[in-house]
């Protein structure tokens, strides 16, 4: 899960100790990623909220010779990431370190449920898309995350709090997207086709082809 600058240090669960567990979990996260990468395109990739790098490290991995960086804003998960040998660059959702139209491709993983000004984080992704460039978004079913770490045994992961503001719909997401200026050219939950009984849901969204960088 990820550290969350919001939440006690004390009892945390860090995602490379979940990780480095292995299981049913890990299994999939893998296939989460990997469902991601799908729609992966273009030379300049940034995962935005990277948290610990465990995703950022597979991208490496799976897209040599692209120029890939992590970013996040909390302290401990930059100092993970540089550990690990990881490009992270230290900065804000909201205020990106990065120049207007310079991205090809943004993956914002299990990031959009934090935050309180949704709307100014996925503007400010827009700010450094390219012309067409791509955003892939995937947020958590929390109802139904619960339900399934208490079938598997994961008793303290159900019960933590990972300090979600939102829970979000498909419908929210579709929304919030398209008043921004983004075209959705992909969509389905994970791993059924029901949202309701889902974990995750994924959503793929080009930016309209105006070159300037806010909406």
């Amino acid at each position: 899960m990820p550290v969350d600058v919001g939440l006690n240090k004390e009892g945390m669960i860090y995602q490379r100790e979940h990780y480095a567990q292995g299981g049913i979990g890990v299994a999939y996260w893998d296939y989460r990623d990997r469902s991601a990468f799908r729609y992966v395109r273009g030379e300049t990739i940034l995962d935005v909220g990277c948290g610990e790098g465990i995703t950022l490290e597979k991208l490496l991995g799976a897209f040599p010779g692209k120029q890939i960086s992590g970013i996040d804003a909390e302290s401990e998960n930059i100092a993970i990431c540089r550990q690990q040998g990881l490009p992270i660059i230290p900065g804000n959702v909201y205020q990106l370190p990065i120049a207007d139209v310079s991205v090809d491709c943004v993956l914002f993983l299990e990031v959009i449920e934090h935050l309180t000004e949704p709307a100014r984080a996925l503007a400010e992704i827009r700010r450094v898309l390219r012309p067409r460039g791509r955003v892939i978004i995937i947020f958590p079913n929390d109802a139904m995350f619960k339900i399934a770490r208490i079938m598997t045994g994961m008793i303290r992961e159900a019960f933590y709090d990972p300090g979600h503001v939102m829970q979000w719909t498909p419908g929210k997401i579709r929304r919030a997207l398209q008043s921004l200026g983004f075209s959705v050219i992909a969509a389905h939950s994970l791993p059924f086709v029901l949202w309701p009984v889902s974990l995750h849901y994924l959503c793929v969204a080009d930016k309209d082809g105006s070159t300037g960088g806010t909406p």
